[in-house]
């Protein structure tokens, strides 16, 4: 999928519990490091990550991209409470924490914050 050249890089410090995804067994014999991912909604408040995998329904994946949750896309976490706010391509987006449950992200690399 393209990226949006509208979208900005976000540059901030990542603190996330991550859970490491189960590897299928081809992906587990290559003896490459498998990306920790976890829901959006656990991220920490301030978090920068990186959209890995959408798992929520296909017309709700469908949506959602439209917004601009896309897979790689980089989004920063600015509020938890009832709802989750993040930032995503300079805009401010509000949804439900049940629908950051279904994004599945990876907290960002010291050197990928680097604006």
């Amino acid at each position: 999928m393209a990226r949006n050249p509208s979208c900005n890089p976000v540059s901030i410090t990542v603190n996330c519990h991550t859970v490491k995804r189960k590897a299928s067994s081809a992906s587990s014999t290559d003896g490459a490091a498998q990306p920790y991912v976890c829901p959006l909604s656990k991220m920490r408040v301030g978090a920068a990550c990186r959209i890995k995998q959408l798992s929520a329904s296909p017309e709700m994946a469908r949506r959602l991209r439209e917004l601009g949750f896309c897979e790689e896309q980089r989004v920063k976490l600015l509020s938890q409470q009832d709802n989750v706010i993040c930032q995503i391509c300079n805009v401010r987006l509000g949804i439900s924490a049940e629908l950051a449950d279904a994004i599945l992200v990876e907290p960002l690399h010291k050197e990928e914050q680097v604006a």
